[in-house]
């Protein structure tokens, strides 16, 4: 089971003005092939099939704590998309074009899902279980994830150099030490269960974050050594696995048991011109009645 928590895990600034390319290449680290959707799925499915959790407790509660996370990041890039394409449009008669400047993004994001994210990537394909590797061995399955981390931090490098969208760079900038701390992870786990000192072959690509503006102050927060269980009372085995020291600044790495703070999920405000929510004022009035109705029958 998952325990959900009404919170992004960092917070995003509200944009001044819509940006639809931003949202575009943005969509790649969403629905790409290395995108968050991949890394969730690849983990969570290796968490659900993985044999022999007894005797190898400690790499079973690693995959499944990143699990939890990833599925953060999914909603964290889902929103910081929502954000860059607020504002893009404004309410006017249908024959006046109001969205009009939806052609110089991703269509869809305008056509189909009423200028919000959409499970697929930057070119507007749907995203596939045919991303998912789950092997079923368990050295085979860490190397896969290994690789995958390294890819998508290569993404959202690329993505970071190709948009300098405030909200963008801010979502960026934390997933980049975030994803170093996976990249990390996986590769002492799999010295832990090879033998092989993985770190050696890091950076792949160069795991310094200090060359990003939005993503320094995470490191300096400490961000980039900590694993968090996301449960109160499980995973604890990870500990096996996540310690040490951090190979670039050798500060000690830390297991948080939980979840991180977390931060306000925005709001999206009605799109009158994108018939969502459809709800109008008059409606409104009608659901609150029902509701306190139901309220005062409880």
């Amino acid at each position: 089971m998952i325990k959900r928590i009404d919170k992004l895990l960092i917070e995003l600034p509200r944009p001044k003005h819509g940006d639809p390319k931003a949202a575009r290449v943005v969509q790649e680290l969403l629905g790409g092939k290395y995108g968050e959707m991949s890394t969730l799925n690849n983990y969570m499915f290796q968490s659900f099939n993985f044999r022999n959790k007894n005797k190898l407790r400690p790499f079973y509660d690693l995959v499944a704590s990143i699990t939890a996370e990833e599925f953060g990041h999914v909603e964290l890039v889902s929103n910081t998309i929502n954000l860059c394409l607020e504002g893009t449009t404004s309410p006017g008669d249908p024959d006046s074009t109001p969205l009009r400047e939806g052609a110089k993004g991703n269509t869809y994001h305008f056509i189909a899902t009423a200028q919000t994210s959409l499970p697929g990537d930057s070119m507007g394909r749907p995203w596939t279980g045919d991303n998912v590797f789950n092997s079923g061995n368990l050295v085979l399955d860490l190397l896969h994830n290994f690789f995958l981390e390294c890819g998508a931090r290569t993404h959202k490098m690329r993505v970071y150099e190709m948009t300098d969208n405030p909200v963008a760079r801010e979502m960026i900038g934390y997933l980049l030490v975030r994803g170093g701390v996976h990249i990390l992870a996986y590769a002492k786990a799999l010295e832990m269960a090879t033998g092989v000192d993985l770190t050696k072959m890091l950076p792949i690509p160069d795991l310094d974050n200090k060359k990003f503006d939005h993503a320094r102050k995470y490191e300096e927060q400490g961000i980039h050594t900590r694993l968090y269980t996301f449960s109160d009372t499980d995973y604890r085995e990870v500990t096996k696995i996540w310690k040490g020291n951090h190979p670039l600044d050798g500060s000690p790495l830390q297991v948080y048991e939980g979840t991180p703070k977390g931060a306000p999920i925005p709001d999206l405000p009605d799109l009158p011109e994108e018939f969502a929510p459809g709800i109008s004022q008059e409606d409104f009035l009608e659901i609150a009645k029902r509701l306190q109705q139901a309220g005062n029958i409880s």
